[in-house]
This record gives structure tokens, sequence and C-alpha cells, in this order.
């Protein structure tokens, strides 16, 4: 089973904080899709594990999205960022995430 999470921040700016995700995209062997800038946005998706404390649910879809597990891409802005979440069937479940529904 895939699941599917949303972070949406501030801001993700520091080069050494999006390393780190790099290295933690790979280590756990997740997807991750990235808007750097203002605002921050991550998508996440992999299988589940327990060794973990949540801070909101995550939710299983029933979709893959096109990210690569162990790998972390970017996108140049919310546009493309969105335009990959409608690309992958999860735009209605992105759109409510970041509050624009």
């Amino acid at each position: 089973m895939i699941y599917h999470a949303l972070i949406r921040t501030h801001r993700i700016s520091s080069k050494k904080k999006i390393r780190s995700l790099r290295a933690a995209a790979a280590e756990h062997d997740v997807g991750d899709l990235i808007h750097v800038g203002v605002p921050g946005i991550m998508y996440v998706s992999g299988a589940k594990e327990d060794n973990y404390h949540l801070a909101v649910r995550v939710e299983d879809t029933g979709k893959e999205m096109a990210v690569i597990a162990g790998r972390l891409d970017a996108v140049e802005s919310v546009k493309d960022f969105g335009e990959a979440m409608q690309e992958a069937g999860l735009w209605e479940w992105w759109r409510e995430g970041m509050g624009y529904d």
C-alpha cells in the first residue's frame, strides 16, 4: 500500500535542509517532490513505517505518484507542483491540503 503526505511550510530555502531531505528520501526509500521558496511544499509517497510519530494522519489515496522512490525532485513553481499533482490524479486532495478549497 502506498501512502501520501503533503507538508506545507512558510518556506523551504536552506541548501543544507534540502541535502538532508535528499538523504532521507534515499535512506527511507520514499519519493519526494518539493517546491523550494515561498511557500515551501513537500509531497512524500511511500510505504508506511511504524517507527515515527506523525503530526497528521497520512492518507492512502489508492493512487501512485510519478515520483521515484529514494529520490527528491524539485519544481520551479507552485503551478508546476499543482500540475504534477493533477497528472497523478491527486488534484482535489492537494487543493484541500493547501487550503484552496
